[in-house]
């Protein structure tokens, strides 16, 4: 388990994450987006990173390395920008155990965009993985617009090769990260709405590499290939408090999951189908 040492800023976003460095009493600077219990969107939010970001990158798709964080009384209680804020109030952060993401190099170096111009978007070195990301997005019930990262590895020397799928880890275009599972389950309701445009990228020229319901397949496999025994081992990860110690609503919320994964291509072709025609090659 990773111990937050020092919060370095607030990250933007209605969950009030905050970049933090952390230490697992081995490494130095590790760097953690933590999102907090008390966050103003919902304490299962946490369950939600987790659970997702571990389903994401067994199916194949690009995550960062995720972990359980433990954030002091003491630190939260020397640093006043460790606080939820509210309407009309402000709280501190929760003590206790939070969910963090690994941030994808040194903050000092790297820069992160969540947007591309066309012509950049397009030469993406793992472009195709939004297709991926749609049928994750499709089987979890993603009712929030698709969140990604782009980034180039080799702006960071500590980041080249860590997460370039290609032969070259020093290739100077862009990658993507996919993060922010949190609406995943409909967020705190922890049930399934589905509708045709979610889960969709707010731009279609990422989805034009597909061809046909096969250029889903490789996805729609793995995901078909998840067994409870896997679920059941990622509920295990999950600490307690995050599901307020319910732990039947928490088992109800994977086996619905379980159930859904034949759904999955019958939901890719309800967006298929929709007036907004995400796919423009589609044959």
């Amino acid at each position: 388990m990773l111990r937050a040492m020092e919060q370095i800023r607030r990250m933007r976003g209605g969950a009030q994450s905050h970049l933090m460095r952390c230490s697992d009493g081995r490494e130095h600077d590790l760097y953690y987006v933590v999102k907090f219990q008390n966050n103003p969107q919902h304490c299962r939010v946490l369950v939600n990173e987790l659970l997702g970001t571990r389903l994401a990158a067994r199916i194949g798709l690009p995550t960062p390395p995720i972990a359980v964080v433990e954030v002091s009384e003491e630190l939260i209680r020397l640093t006043p920008a460790l606080m939820v804020e509210l309407p009309r109030s402000r709280t501190p952060c929760r003590a206790g155990l939070q969910f963090g993401s690994c941030y994808p190099g040194n903050p000092r170096l790297l820069t992160l965009h969540d947007f591309l111009p066309d012509e950049q978007l397009r030469e993406v070195q793992n472009l195709h993985d939004f297709a991926g990301m749609l049928v994750f997005d499709k089987w979890t019930c993603n009712t929030n617009g698709r969140q990604t990262l782009f980034f180039r590895p080799v702006d960071d020397p500590e980041t080249a090769g860590k997460y370039a799928k290609t032969p070259d880890p020093y290739d100077s275009r862009y990658m993507t990260l996919m993060i922010d599972q949190g609406f995943c389950f409909n967020a705190g309701e922890w049930n399934y709405p589905d509708a045709p445009l979610r889960g969709l990228y707010t731009r279609n020229r990422v989805y034009e590499g597909i061809t046909g319901m096969e250029s889903f397949g490789p996805w729609v496999a793995r995901i078909q290939s998840i067994s409870e025994r896997v679920l059941d081992e990622y509920l295990n990860e999950v600490p307690p408090e995050w599901y307020e110690d319910d732990r039947d609503a928490l088992q109800r919320l994977l086996g619905k999951l379980y159930e859904r994964r034949s759904r999955v291509p019958e939901l890719l072709l309800a967006a298929k189908n929709s007036n907004r025609q995400p796919f423009p090659n589609w044959r």
